[in-house]
Order: structure tokens, then C-alpha cells, then sequence
């Protein structure tokens, strides 16, 4: 599982659990991955919605800018479960091997 895929798979479990709005989701996952770009997570979450497996709605305005929300589709939902088993059989892997 290429980094890339690694992140997908924690954007749409973020997802999973609530709505969440860009910033918010970027701060999550730089926190988690420290050395990932911003561009890099938007580009995902904009490919994720082009997908169909997320869609972004706006907010409620509370004195700032207006904040674009997203939330996880049925398909985004099946992307997960599929990336959840590609995840398991990874690791899996890695431990047959030793690989600590």
C-alpha cells in the first residue's frame, strides 16, 4: 500500500466517523504525517469527491469564511472497506515476514 493509498484509507475512516470540513481533516492527518504536503491532501480529498466517494457542502457561516464540509458516500464506503482489507492483508504480510 503506497503512501498515497495509506492516506486515502485515513481520510475516508475520518470520514466514517463524522463530517468533517478540509482544515480540520489537514490537521488530523499532518499530524499523523508530518512530512505530507497540504496540496497533496486536498488533491486527494477533490479526487475522492470526483470519485463520488466523498461529496463537500458548505457550512454554516460563524464569522469566518464560509467552511466546505465533506462527508463519505455508499461508494466511499465500499472504497473503505476495500482499502481496510488491502490494509489487514499488508500488515499481515509484513508480520509473516518479521518485519518489525
Amino acid at each position: 500500500m503506497l503512501k498515497k493509498d495509506l492516506l486515502e484509507l485515513c481520510l475516508l475512516q475520518l470520514l466514517s466517523v463524522e463530517d468533517q470540513y478540509g482544515y480540520e481533516l489537514l490537521h488530523r492527518l499532518h499530524a499523523a504525517f508530518p512530512d505530507t504536503q497540504e496540496s497533496g491532501i486536498y488533491a486527494i480529498l477533490r479526487n475522492l469527491c470526483k470519485a463520488g466517494a466523498t461529496e463537500s457542502y458548505e457550512g454554516a457561516v460563524s464569522g469566518g469564511p464560509v467552511r466546505k464540509y465533506y462527508r463519505l458516500t455508499d461508494a466511499g464506503r465500499e472504497r473503505l472497506s476495500g482499502l481496510r482489507a488491502e490494509w489487514v492483508r499488508l500488515r499481515d504480510t509484513i508480520a509473516a515476514l518479521g518485519v518489525e
